[in-house]
């Protein structure tokens, strides 16, 4: 009784664990238990239950709206929305919008001609300013290209969107244009990761970031995408910000890709199992190599101290001094990450 008495000032609600969620349960608990004070609702939708049928509908999400004027996440687990027009049934106040083993609409509003009600200023307009798409199939290159009418999308995250390809990537990056910057202007943070999933073909989206990118700071690659990243990720001027996670990856790939990063200022690895040169003549000719360039700009005098000190969490000691050689004012970060032994 006292939950019922204070239901208006819960400000987060997670139904993930019921499986049982269905259209008209929702339409109970908006009407009994949600009120004004709601900020964050998790869901678990029917997209695997055997009993399927419609769970969100567009005349609940607009309930939803006048319901709860506060809610500023949502988080969808297992949802079909394919059944709804585009993203502009989504409350107006939500500012994260998280889809997990879930579909996508089958259509979002695209910034054109004939649509100038959906920008920034209009009260038709999406104001969600971060994204997250992990694992959600139906997600094309028509529904990224889609995005770049977000005016306020300053953070996105794509993991396991197969089908995004290196031109859907590189037709919406940030980029001068006739009429100003162009694409995904506001774009701060982008996170690309393929982890799952065998059997897809491999897309590469990453590759689209040779297309440079204005303004993007942050940028977070995974898995199957770390390779191709890399390779284009010196064309990214504005990049202070760089994430490596789940994936195998060699010192000497590392230290080539990150000859041309000088704007770095930091650099995390997570979950990365390193492998180490087979040939240890090589390495030593590469390190010799790297260095020599810097050691002539006095690169020592200004290296940072934090990345020359012993890190317990450090798999690999001799990453460090090569990354504090070309990166002295980039800080490094280790996290879970272990050495691969190859056995004679």
């Amino acid at each position: 009784k006292r939950l019922v008495k204070d239901q208006r000032l819960w400000k987060t609600v997670d139904l993930t664990s019921w499986k049982g969620v269905t259209s008209r349960i929702l339409w109970v608990l908006l009407r009994q238990y949600l009120g004004c004070g709601l900020r964050c609702l998790r869901l678990r939708g029917l997209l695997l239950s055997a009993r399927g049928g419609t769970f969100l509908s567009e005349s609940w999400l607009k309930a939803l709206s006048t319901r709860c004027p506060r809610l500023s996440k949502l988080y969808l687990l297992h949802t079909d929305l394919r059944s709804l027009p585009n993203c502009l049934v989504f409350p107006r106040t939500l500012r994260v919008l998280e889809l997990r083993g879930s579909e996508a609409t089958s259509s979002a509003p695209h910034q054109g001609r004939d649509q100038k009600g959906t920008g920034l200023g209009s009260p038709l307009g999406v104001c969600i300013e971060k994204l997250i798409l992990n694992n959600v199939p139906s997600f094309t290159d028509q529904h990224l290209q889609s995005l770049t009418s977000w005016q306020r999308l300053s953070q996105l995250e794509l993991r396991d969107t197969f089908r995004i390809t290196a031109n859907g990537l590189r037709n919406c990056a940030a980029k001068d244009g006739l009429s100003g910057v162009e694409g995904l202007s506001r774009l701060k943070f982008l996170e690309i990761g393929i982890t799952g999933r065998q059997g897809y073909q491999l897309q590469m989206a990453s590759l689209g970031l040779g297309a440079g990118w204005i303004g993007l700071e942050e940028l977070s690659l995974g898995g199957k995408e770390v390779g191709p990243g890399l390779l284009c990720a010196s064309r990214l001027k504005d990049l202070k910000h760089l994430c490596l996670w789940a994936c195998k990856l060699s010192e000497l790939q590392i230290v080539r890709s990150c000859r041309m990063l000088r704007g770095l200022r930091r650099l995390e690895f997570l979950d990365v199992i390193f492998q180490p040169i087979q040939n240890p003549q090589v390495e030593e000719e590469q390190e010799g190599n790297d260095e020599q360039p810097d050691k002539e700009e006095g690169a020592d005098a200004n290296m940072n101290d934090d990345n020359m000190a012993p890190d317990v969490n450090e798999p690999f000691p001799s990453l460090r001094r090569s990354l504090a050689v070309l990166l002295p004012s980039c800080s490094l970060v280790f996290t879970n990450c272990s050495v691969q032994i190859i056995s004679d």
